[in-house]
């Protein structure tokens, strides 16, 4: 039998617990908080296993029940299950605990049906804090039905912080300007989602651009003037210039009190005590307006005065700071002029991610999460194999270094063009990993998640969409910077090796990596007949997302051949190689009305308009209809 996350004691007990068309769940009656909700998720997770229905009591333990009480002896999220042949008692330090107690349960029930060996578990988590950072605001906003659906399974893995990022896709009152064509979030949409994930025992923590990655804010004609650079509102949209510029300029008396205003309006919303202003990647700090200061005081101290603003802010309105450490790591010693209780989010995301940024925090004295990632941004689909090796390196760091938490962060950058459901393996590796040391390898674990997640008896699932994301040669993130620097003119020298790499790439190996992507689906819709009825959904996101591999290398095959094609002729095309283009051009536009139909099922329209404007500039090209280096 799996359990993830692992618990720290099993012990095996003679007997068998049945349950019955007579068993019932009842919520001890010394239980105040939140006990309906522990009952009805384990109410429907015997359900679904089981097809039997147990009734919810409330009051003392009684035969053939399954009990739910708090034990003030037992740790905070500290849970106990004894099973024998008479019931279930569950037992918590506190109600978090409680509920750990009924998802393991439900697992267990999920694998065993209604017939259980008994057996005594004991177990609490190794971190305190166990997050998921969710990118709301870069291509994908989610609905608030799929929200939940994220918040139940963050509950079914132990996760305990979910923190919802934001640019600009928040209604923010008085700026319009910012969210006029966007499909914004509104007040109630965060307070329903808040009240949601509390009664599930998760924090739901706001994340705010607040310095660097004010791209949309700041490309409006009302609050442009704050950015480091000028007049930026009259650049085209880029993507690549939405990761890499618009910084707010610090030196700017206004800038303060209006990021002050914005988290005050945003913060208000959410029951935490904790806000994550951000304030990474401030790349164009002391390069534009701010220069001038920077080179007085140095670009550290002028990062450094303007967060300690926001923190003392945040302390003075009681909430805990938190901020990303990709800016302060240079300076480490810079933490001491931050508030005591601000939180340092130290982030790293290479498979081979070395500890010496978490090592120089720690030695620094910050108070730290560290924030490994699931590998989904500028990608169709998760690199899952990668995500594992940074996320356990990340976790075991963690403990050497006594972090308080641990962040998985899925950002979406380019648009955000992976489903979200291809995060879902990375989202519970850092659940293991945070909650229990234990070492789990890469293809065990992924066994495991297909059993439990997907119901996959075959215990495929995830090891095939592992093996589908490394079949993409010519990614989203290729394809972005090929056409920013054809259709807008913009072109960087230090993407220029990078991106002649992926066209060649494509161009000899996109037919080996179609075949490859045609059995790994096939694979895919062979096991679904294996797989739980809710989660058969997986293979159609597969499917989609394995054609948008196929047509997207071929499409920067094409566009390498062309380019060499026209070192030869000037430009000329052969008829044949007309018509091969006319049918990858018209198979773009197939898969992107699909894909359009899969992104709207689960999410606002957001960055799809811009994602489209780049799909219909490459079938334009591929029939002809502009140059590429137009």
């Amino acid at each position: 039998m799996y359990l993830l996350p692992k618990p720290k004691k099993t012990e095996p007990k003679q007997g068998v617990y049945e349950i019955t068309w007579n068993s019932v769940i009842v919520i001890d009656e010394k239980m105040q908080e939140n006990g309906a909700v522990y009952a009805s998720i384990l109410q429907e997770g015997i359900q679904n296993s089981t097809g039997m229905e147990c009734a919810v009591l409330k009051g003392k333990k009684c035969g053939n029940s399954i009990f739910l009480t708090v034990m003030p002896e037992l740790s905070p999220q500290e849970y106990r299950i004894q099973m024998n042949g008479d019931g279930i008692v569950i037992s918590g330090g506190d109600g978090a605990a409680v509920l750990y107690g009924v998802q393991t349960l439900c697992q267990m029930i999920a694998q065993c049906g209604g017939l259980l060996e008994c057996v005594e578990i004991e177990d609490a988590p190794d971190i305190r804090y166990r997050g998921y950072f969710l990118d709301e605001t870069r291509g994908r906003v989610l609905k608030l039905p799929y929200l939940k659906k994220i918040v139940d399974r963050l509950c079914r893995y132990k996760i305990n912080q979910f923190q919802l990022y934001v640019e600009h896709t928040y209604l923010f009152r008085n700026l319009t300007e910012m969210w006029r064509d966007e499909t914004p979030l509104t007040a109630e949409d965060i307070l329903e989602l808040d009240e949601y994930c509390r009664k599930r025992h998760i924090e739901l923590v706001p994340a705010l651009a607040s310095f660097g990655h004010l791209y949309t804010l700041l490309s409006t004609r009302s609050y442009g003037e704050l950015c480091e650079r000028s007049r930026s509102w009259e650049e085209p949209f880029s993507f690549e210039d939405r990761m890499c510029h618009h910084t707010i300029n610090p030196t700017d008396d206004r800038a303060l009190p209006f990021v002050k205003e914005m988290i005050a309006e945003y913060g208000a919303l959410f029951s935490s005590d904790k806000f994550n202003i951000c304030a990474d990647e401030t790349f164009d700090l002391g390069c534009g307006k701010s220069k001038e200061t920077a080179q007085k005081i140095g670009s550290g101290k002028l990062y450094i005065h303007y967060v300690k603003e926001l923190c003392e802010f945040l302390v003075e309105r009681g909430k805990q700071p938190m901020f990303f450490g990709d800016i302060i790591v240079r300076e480490p010693e810079l933490i001491s002029l931050l508030p005591r209780e601000t939180l340092c989010l130290t982030w790293g995301y290479e498979p081979n991610q070395p500890e010496d940024e978490c090592r120089a925090m720690a030695q620094a004295g910050a108070v730290q999460y560290l924030c490994p990632g699931v590998g989904g941004w500028n990608q169709w689909m998760n690199r899952l194999e990668d995500a594992y090796s940074n996320i356990t390196k990340m976790c075991g760091y963690a403990r050497k270094y006594r972090a308080e938490g641990i962040l998985n962060t899925d950002w979406g950058d380019f648009g955000h063009v992976n489903h979200p459901e291809f995060s879902v393996p990375a989202m519970i590796y850092g659940a293991a990993f945070s909650w229990d040391c234990s070492e789990i390898g890469f293809e065990e674990i992924n066994r495991q998640i297909s059993l439990l997640e997907y119901g996959d008896a075959t215990g495929q699932a995830a090891g095939i969409l592992a093996e589908m994301a490394k079949q993409s040669l010519f990614g989203w993130w290729g394809t972005d910077i090929y056409y920013e620097k054809h259709a807008l003119g913009r072109e960087k020298e230090s993407n220029r090796l990078l991106l002649q790499e992926m066209l060649e790439n494509a161009a000899s190996n996109a037919e080996k990596a179609e075949k490859e992507l045609q059995a790994l689906v096939r694979r895919m819709k062979r096991i679904a007949v294996s797989m739980d009825t809710r989660a058969k959904g997986l293979t159609a996101l597969a499917d989609l997302a394995g054609e948008a591999m196929q047509v997207w290398n071929e499409v920067g095959a094409m566009m390498q051949r062309r380019e060499k094609q026209k070192e030869k002729t000037e430009g000329k095309q052969e008829v044949w190689k007309r018509e091969e283009a006319f049918r990858l051009a018209q198979r773009l536009e197939r898969w992107f009305m699909a894909y359009k139909k899969q992104w709207r099922s689960v999410g606002r329209e957001g960055d799809l308009t811009h994602i489209g404007e780049i799909v219909f500039w490459y079938a334009d090209c591929l029939r002809g209809k502009k140059e590429e280096d137009g």
